[in-house]
This record gives structure tokens, C-alpha cells and sequence, in this order.
């Protein structure tokens, strides 16, 4: 329960944050989006993991490290965070908003940012909470943080920069149901993060495999390595 809790918790600030910034048109919104998300990521990332990202979450669970029994209940817990946020900002503010493509952009080009932005962000996590080499590492707030930060930047204008099915889900529900919005993008920030994340995961184990491979040590040839078949001799050049 302390898992969940935890997840519905981050997952709030950061929809909530990233509800007021857009509505009060603050002058870097992205860079208060990503520094509640490093906040929240230090806050419990040593209780849940800290995926508030139910992208995340898929990654973490391909990657291993997320058992198959909690994916469904911290994608539950997320998407209730994000729908409670988008719920606050109706009251705080009076308006809704939902994430969308940028004018005259096409699906094309937003599907793909928002696979390719979600791909980083859940790469960066695999590597920075996971990885057995960073393990106990205390950057992996910031790093998580700063990359949210460039890719909300980077993807606003051309996909409305949700790279998180709960951010794109929780607020285009309200919207919808509140202000008379549209549900046409909102499989938009489902498929493209989960894709996305399948894609970080898949390449993530290919580094562990890759950096499980014994490297030659510095000064030693490839060549030193290599065993007589029996019956032969030792290479000169190897007994020197």
C-alpha cells in the first residue's frame, strides 16, 4: 500500500504542477515540470521506484525489476493521481486543458516525439535506478528530472509534450468531461510512451549483455588469448 500510495502521490504533484503552469502560461513550464519530478522522483524513489509513469512502470517491468503483479495496481495508482490532480486544477484554476499536437502538425511527427522522448526518459531510468553499475547513485533524481525537462521542452510544440499515458490520459479525461473537450489524441500519449518504453527496455538489456562480455585488459592483444588445440605447440609470440 506504501508503494501505491507513493505513486498516486508523485504522480499528483507532477500533474498537478504541469496543470497550473500551462493554465497560468508560466514563462519555462517545463523547467518547473521537471523540478517537481526530481522532487518527487528523491521523495520516493527508495519506497516505490518512483515511476509515476505508467510508461515507466512498463519499462521497469521488462526490464525485471517490477513484479507482474504490481503493474496493473502502479498503473491504477497513477492514473488515479493524475485524474485527482486534473480534478484540483479544475478547482484551483476553474479551466482544464488537454495535452495536444501543435497546430498544423501530423500525427505522424507526434507519434513519433513522443516515442522517441519516452524512449530517453525511460532509458535514462533503466540506467540510473536500475543498473547494477549506478546502484546507490545519488544523481538519479536530477538526471530523471532534467530529462523530463528537455523533452517536455523540446516536444511541446510539435506532440504537447506528454511522454506519460497518465499525464495525457488524466487531463484529456477532465477536460472531456468538464469543459466539452476531445478524446481524439488521447491514444496519442498511450501508444507513443509505451512504445517508447518497450523500445528503452529492449536496448537496455542489450547494454547489460554488452557490458556482461569480459573486455581485454589495457595493453593486453585479443590475440594473447588464444589457446593451443591439443597437439600443438604454443605460439612464440604468446609464450613471450
Amino acid at each position: 500500500m506504501a508503494k501505491l500510495l507513493t505513486e498516486f502521490i508523485g504522480t499528483f504533484f507532477l500533474v498537478l504542477v504541469i496543470g497550473l503552469v500551462v493554465i497560468g502560461g508560466a514563462p519555462v513550464p517545463a523547467l518547473a515540470i521537471g523540478t517537481m519530478l526530481m522532487a518527487m522522483v528523491y521523495m520516493g524513489g527508495h519506497v516505490s521506484g518512483a515511476h509515476y509513469n505508467p510508461a515507466v512502470s512498463l519499462a521497469v517491468f521488462l526490464r525485471g525489476k517490477l513484479p507482474g503483479k504490481e503493474v496493473v495496481p502502479y498503473m491504477a495508482a497513477q492514473l488515479a493521481g493524475a485524474l485527482a490532480a486534473a480534478l484540483a486544477v479544475r478547482a484551483i484554476t476553474g479551466r482544464t486543458f488537454a495535452p495536444a499536437p501543435g497546430s498544423g502538425v501530423a500525427i505522424g511527427p507526434a507519434l513519433l516525439v513522443e516515442v522517441l522522448f519516452t524512449f530517453a526518459l525511460a532509458l535514462v531510468v533503466l540506467n540510473a535506478a536500475t543498473a547494477r553499475r549506478t546502484d546507490g547513485n545519488s544523481f538519479y533524481g536530477l538526471a530523471i528530472g532534467l530529462t523530463v525537462y528537455v523533452g517536455a521542452t523540446s516536444s511541446v510544440h510539435i506532440s504537447g509534450g506528454a511522454l506519460n499515458p497518465a499525464v495525457g490520459i488524466g487531463l484529456t479525461l477532465v477536460d472531456a468531461a468538464l469543459s466539452g473537450g476531445t478524446l481524439s489524441h488521447v491514444w496519442l500519449y498511450i501508444v507513443g510512451p509505451f512504445v517508447g518504453a518497450a523500445l528503452a527496455a529492449a536496448v537496455f538489456r542489450a547494454q547489460e549483455s554488452i557490458a556482461d562480455v569480459p573486455v581485454p585488459a589495457a595493453g593486453v592483444r585479443a590475440g594473447d588469448f588464444s589457446v593451443p588445440l591439443p597437439g600443438e605447440s604454443q605460439p612464440a609470440e604468446a609464450r613471450r
